[in-house]
């Protein structure tokens, strides 16, 4: 039952995230690196967090959207990493910047955790 709830917060969470792409993309943009094309990167990062959320909540396929949910946190890492080193962090200071690296990890255990059957 504790999965289910997990699954379900996790779901809603990234579905939120992937439309907060199309409806604040300058949120993101300090998050994306100045020699990637910014907005097709944004667009392309909420529409797969959008279909990750979704598939999540489909009990057939949620080992497989969990494990692909992982992957995606962890190719955001180095993002994460780079913020921290800039000398104006996107997400504010560096503190906040060590917070959100280290909120990436608590995600990649409750994707990790989601995946597990």
């Amino acid at each position: 039952m504790i999965r289910l709830v997990f699954t379900i917060l996790f779901g809603a969470l990234l579905i939120i995230a992937g439309i907060n792409h199309f409806i604040s993309p300058e949120f993101y943009d300090k998050l994306i690196p100045d020699y990637l094309p910014k907005l097709p990167v944004n667009y392309s990062v909420g529409i797969l967090e959008i279909i990750l959320g979704i598939g999540v909540l489909i009990p057939r396929y949620r080992s497989y959207f969990a494990f692909g949910i992982v992957i995606l946190m962890c190719l955001f890492l180095p993002v994460h990493i780079w913020d921290i080193t800039r000398d104006n962090p996107a997400v504010g200071s560096h503190n906040a910047a060590m917070v959100r690296l280290s909120f990436q990890f608590v995600l990649i255990y409750w994707a990790w955790f989601i995946s597990r059957k």
